[in-house]
């Protein structure tokens, strides 16, 4: 290939493939095959590769710096990034309406944009000609770090403006952040590692964004939000919190059209923002995010409102520190400062032991929390955690409360480093730690703790289903000596019934009774009743359909295991080591002998013209009729198969009422979505129909 042709070659490949990453990483919307995309990228890298001198800095090639850098430059932005003043409810949101209405009272005919305020880390970028030149932090809102290499690697962030004819200079503001599901597994890396753990996403953002290998950042994925356009030179109010308004006024004059002026030039810009026309409607949308934003696949701590007018914005100002113009509607705390009052520590049905921070009750999130999580002995080492500690918690969504950091300064004298216990609060058995793991365990199979953890797995709905042996049923039972493992289940009378505490004669029937209908439970549900780690109830399921009989499985080596679908090395190992134990070996035939379902049938795959057939399924959300255990029977009954995540391989999504970031993902990934009577008509067998290819 000639050098001409080359070139031509060279820019047609970059203007295929800026428009797929802007249809993938912005509108969410992917026009071009994973595998696809790989071989146009292929090709550019081995044309760039032969033609050097056709390299540039806006080549999607080009996102990650071959060589680590060794410090950051400071920085001044070209605007000030201004911070924002802070409501906490409605009252407050509305005298800060009124103070600016006393600034311009003459102003009657005004709009609010309402965006959610994504807890990141926000970032100042420059575009010359197009081209993206410099990207900083926020820093002190002055001066920066010159983060560039590093902001190269994500994907959200045109390398080269979506124009024909860019200004000469371009200046847009936002927020790095990283997902949740993107967080989770940093930390999971990190504690494999033996490293410490990010707090939370914002700081693992922050860690990201200084790391000086620009290679680390790219793996992590960071992802950015756009906000604010500003185009240099223009008649704009001059701050980082404001829309432009371009030389040409026909464009830009509100922050709204900026917004869209934005995703029109490449970037991603959330999509969950709203134009209100009154105060109300932005009380309306925040009280709409407060409960549905914890469904999001990041974090959000507010609402930030803006005045929509760039007019009305210029007119209002500043004060020393804020834009009179914008506020941030912040939700209840999520991180709030208590005192630890005790540590304890909880064992698990699996004999995992956990310790627990027992604290002076705070408010957090809208609940009162009182214990925190502390995760294992590795985490309490990295905090120095001590009882009468003043300690930071927090509580992400509905995730459980965890401690985040211990405020030492506040310590008071004579406390002493928390140690982990060597023998089991339960049974007094010593504890184990196996080598390269982060968990204590207690390994006594005979312990209260692990039993009562698995009678109740055993009766829980998804296994067993066991109507009426609650907790405090099995806590008594185990302590009158009544129960040793699940199988003593089946010898339970009437008569020992009654001599619990509180059991009447009905309730001692109604028990006895829901204990005999559980034989019948399918041979999946004693599986997963079992308790083996990593099997869950799809696995379960999974499993025995390729593992009619207990046998079957308890034969097989995790070679054969591992090779079912959906089933990894991981679980196949737990299954293998779990059905070597002689004590596990005797409870199967005790509960052979009760009766126990421990084989079914082999699964009748229905002809469904192939639109079944070898699927992957994931169901999410509320369905209106069929609960997502039906919806899973009659999809894998068809053919398909089930797994619990969002993955490319993922064919159909099914989705019901309140589904949370599982939609968000697939979404992303451009996965189709089922309705329950989608999937229903789906389902709908085909007269005469040939068998699926």
């Amino acid at each position: 290939m000639d050098e001409f042709t080359a070139k031509l070659r060279i820019e047609e490949l970059r203007s295929l493939l800026q428009k797929a990453s802007y249809a993938y990483y912005v509108l969410d919307a992917p026009d071009m095959a994973d595998a696809v995309y790989d071989q146009l990228y292929r090709e550019l890298l081995d044309l760039e590769a032969q033609h050097p001198q056709f390299v540039s800095t806006d080549s999607p090639t080009q996102r990650i710096g071959e060589r680590p850098t060794t410090r950051f430059a400071s920085i001044k932005h070209n605007i000030p990034l201004y911070s924002l003043e802070n409501a906490f409810n409605r009252a407050e949101l509305a005298n800060w309406q009124g103070r600016w209405q006393r600034v311009a009272p003459q102003v009657e005919d005004f709009e609010y944009v309402c965006e959610l305020k994504i807890d990141g880390n926000a970032l100042a970028l420059t575009y010359e000609n197009g081209l993206l030149v410099r990207g900083a932090t926020r820093g002190d809102g002055t001066t920066g770090e010159d983060v560039t290499q590093n902001i190269r690697t994500i994907r959200s962030i045109p390398l080269r403006l979506n124009l024909e004819n860019p200004p000469p200079i371009v200046e847009v503001r936002g927020e790095a952040f990283l997902s949740l599901e993107v967080f989770e597994q940093i930390n999971r890396d990190r504690q494999q590692a033996g490293e410490a753990l990010f707090a939370n996403p914002r700081n693992a953002a922050a860690g990201t964004l200084r790391q000086l290998d620009a290679k680390i950042v790219a793996k992590r994925r960071l992802d950015f939000f756009a906000y604010t356009l500003q185009i240099l030179g223009s008649q704009e109010p001059g701050s980082q919190e404001s829309g432009s308004q371009e030389a040409d006024k026909g464009e830009g004059a509100s922050q709204w059209q900026s917004l869209e002026r934005l995703q029109d030039m490449g970037f991603r810009v959330n999509p969950n923002r709203k134009l209100c026309a009154s105060l109300e409607e932005v009380g309306e949308y925040y009280d709409r995010w407060s409960t549905e934003r914890l469904k999001l696949p990041y974090m959000t701590d507010g609402v930030v409102v803006k005045l929509n007018d760039f007019a009305l914005q210029e007119k209002l100002g500043f004060t020393q520190k804020a834009p009179r113009w914008a506020i941030a509607l912040k939700y209840p705390a999520e991180e709030a400062p208590t005192v630890v009052e005790n540590i304890s520590v909880n064992v698990g049905r699996t004999g995992a032991v956990t310790p627990l921070a027992e604290m002076r009750p705070v408010q957090l999130a809208g609940t009162t929390v009182s214990r925190a999580t502390l995760h294992n002995a590795d985490r309490i080492a990295e905090l120095d955690i001590r009882i009468h500690d003043t300690v930071i918690v927090r509580k992400a969504g509905e995730i459980i409360p965890e401690v985040v950091r211990v405020l030492s300064d506040l310590r008071p004298p004579n406390t002493v480093p928390y140690r982990m216990p060597i023998d089991c609060p339960e049974c007094s058995q010593p504890l184990s730690r196996p080598e390269g793991e982060s968990v204590t365990r207690c390994i006594n199979i005979s312990c209260p703790a692990i039993l009562r953890g698995a009678l109740s797995h055993w009766a829980s709905r998804d296994a067993l289903d066991i109507n009426g042996l609650g907790e405090k049923w099995v806590q008594q039972f185990v302590d009158r000596g009544l129960l040793h493992t699940v199988a003593d289940l089946y010898d339970l009378t009437e008569d020992q019934l009654l001599t619990v505490d509180r059991m009447g004669k009905k309730s001692a029937q109604n028990l006895v009774e829901a204990i005999a209908q559980s034989r019948a439970k399918p041979w999946s549900r004693v599986l997963y009743g079992l308790g083996i780690r990593h099997v869950g109830s799809v696995n379960a399921q999974t499993l025995t359909d390729s593992f009619p009989t207990v046998e079957a499985l308890g034969n097989a080596e995790t070679g054969a295991i591992a090779t079912v679908f959906g089933i990894g090395q991981e679980i196949a190992q737990s299954v293998h080591d779990w059905f070597r134990v002689p004590a596990n070996q005797a409870l199967i035939e005790r509960l052979r002998s009760a009766g126990v379902q421990l084989a079914g049938e082999a699964r009748t795959v229905k002809v469904v013209n192939g639109a079944i057939a070898g699927k992957t399924f994931v169901v999410t959300g509320t369905l209106p009729t069929l609960t997502r255990d039906e919806a899973k029977a009659l999809i894998q009954e068809a053919g398909g198969k089930i797994t619990n995540s969002i993955s490319a391989k993922t064919n159909y999504l099914v989705v019901g009422e309140d589904a949370g970031s599982k939609l968000a993902k697939a979404e992303a990934l451009g996965i189709s979505q089922l309705s329950e009577a989608e999937l229903l008509q789906l389902l709908a067998p085909v007269p005469d129909a040939a068998a699926p290819d």
